[in-house]
């Protein structure tokens, strides 16, 4: 099993990537959300602040839409970039893309590109809970379920298959893994899909502006 913590008597350490989505082609928002001005940067490099803030064997983030500009503008020291060529199908083909390349790990964290407001605490919390050998580690907010979530080595089979935008929460919702909830006492963290999304996103962040 992937998540035991002995192989031939011998205690190992179990290894999880992070993984930020950022692919997304922005059709809603009309122009690279990745790009936006936020908190002295970009969005994208907000988002992977959160990501460098907790403890990974690996970072990851997948790149798409707007690649060429994204990849000019944001600061990728520590991650791998992976290319996600299908991008326009939806963000389970960033998933497919980048669980190819996750052969060495037990599991990984899935954070958002466009969320920047999730505390890395939080992230550490379902990082330790998957470390401890739940299949699937969600966070339940006041407000609902939500963003970071653990996927374990078990689940890769599935992930690898997946089509379509909402495709892993059908995954989560599919009663096929136990599934684990970190209670997080906020409402969920702030993603933008329109130009509203981000001036409420803005508002919310004392000394950012658009």
């Amino acid at each position: 099993m992937w998540n035991s913590a002995y192989e031939c008597g011998t205690q190992r350490s179990v290894k999880v990537a992070c993984l930020v989505l950022a692919a997304g082609s922005s059709r809603r928002l009309g122009q690279p959300k990745q790009l936006l001005a936020f908190a002295g940067a970009t969005l994208l490099d907000a988002s992977l602040d959160v990501a460098r803030q907790v403890p990974a064997d690996r970072r990851l983030v997948t790149v798409g839409g707007a690649g060429p500009e994204v990849r000019d503008a944001v600061d990728f020291a520590g991650f791998e970039v992976v290319e996600s060529v299908h991008h326009t199908a939806g963000c389970s083909s960033s998933i497919v893309s980048a669980v190819a390349q996750l052969d060495d790990v037990d599991g990984f964290v899935l954070l958002l590109g466009d969320q920047p407001g999730v505390d890395a605490s939080v992230v550490e919390l379902v990082i330790e809970q998957g470390r401890a050998g739940h299949p699937i580690v969600v966070c339940r907010y006041r407000d609902g379920i939500g963003h970071p979530f653990f996927f374990s080595r078990e689940t890769f089979e599935v992930l690898r298959d997946l089509h379509g935008d909402k495709a892993v929460w059908k995954v989560i919702e599919s009663g096929a893994f136990d599934v684990f909830e970190v209670a997080v006492a906020t409402d969920v963290p702030l993603d933008v899909d329109t130009w509203e999304d981000y001036e409420r996103l803005v508002a919310s962040v004392e000394g950012s502006t658009p």
